[in-house]
């Protein structure tokens, strides 16, 4: 649990910026039994997702328990509670975790292909190694640990027909990117402020309109990448690979971009 209270002092600080900004826990206190304990054991979650019927995890408090290689294929996750939960090797293709909370979360090596992720809060969980690819997510990976994660596919796009819930889009801000492979996915204005994109594979991303004020990608690939009116000031854009002459052309504030 210390990385779920680490991680719910995280949010605490933050709370005028990401993920308020999303609309995500309003009237919710960050202490509060629901955001820091569990209503069920692990061996309960098993037998749940080995009965007949489709298990139903939605709104369920799970902080902090280690469900580590348990199978949630499918399995609704809408609005539950996972804060400082371990979800190491854990298989979650195709499941639905809308609107749930995974402060301080372990999803190291997890599959969540194809997940549906709208408005979850991922802030300063730890999802090294993660499969995203196709992935619906309009999520809040704020200070979040990704390095190596593949979102290949994936869907991080401003959602523009839910304006008045706020701008629902796909938050990097400062998560570690290293290596990670966005190749394909769909981030316009997605928010990467700060973000650690050292490695990372960006081929063939819409980058369009995304903020990328202070993003590191020294040493990204970036053929066929669209950066049209994204933000670019004092990003690193440093032995970039694959770029072309006009790569940046219609970026914005590439002037004040680091280039070496």
């Amino acid at each position: 649990m210390k990385a779920a209270l680490r991680a719910l002092a995280l949010v605490a600080a933050l709370w005028s910026g990401a993920a308020s900004a999303q609309g995500a826990g309003d009237g919710l206190r960050m202490d509060s039994p629901a955001m820091t304990e569990a209503e069920m054991t692990r061996d309960d979650v098993a037998a749940m997702l080995g009965g007949a019927a489709p298990a139903d995890l939605s709104r369920r408090r799970l902080n902090g328990l280690d469900l580590s290689g348990l199978d949630f294929s499918g399995v609704n996750l809408r609005a539950a509670y996972l804060n400082g939960a371990r979800f190491t090797d854990a298989r979650l293709t195709g499941a639905v975790l809308d609107q749930a909370w995974a402060l301080g979360a372990d999803f190291t090596g997890a599959d969540l292909g194809g997940a549906s992720l709208f408005q979850t809060q991922f802030d300063g969980a730890t999802m090294d190694g993660a499969n995203l690819d196709g992935a619906q997510a309009k999520a809040d990976f704020t200070a979040a640990s990704l390095i190596g994660a593949s979102f290949r596919g994936a869907d991080m796009s401003a959602d523009m027909r839910n304006q008045s819930m706020g701008l629902m889009r796909g938050v990097l801000r400062s998560a570690k990117l290293r290596g990670a492979d966005f190749t394909g996915a769909k981030m316009s204005r997605a928010d990467l402020e700060f973000a650690k994109l050292q490695g990372a594979d960006l081929s063939n991303a819409d980058l369009a309109m995304a903020t990328l004020g202070g993003a590191d990608l020294t040493g990204a690939t970036v053929a066929g990448a669209s950066f049209i009116d994204a933000d670019m000031a004092s990003a690193r854009l440093i032995d970039l690979k694959g770029a072309a002459p006009d790569s940046f052309a219609r970026a914005k504030n590439l002037d004040r971009a680091l280039t070496r």
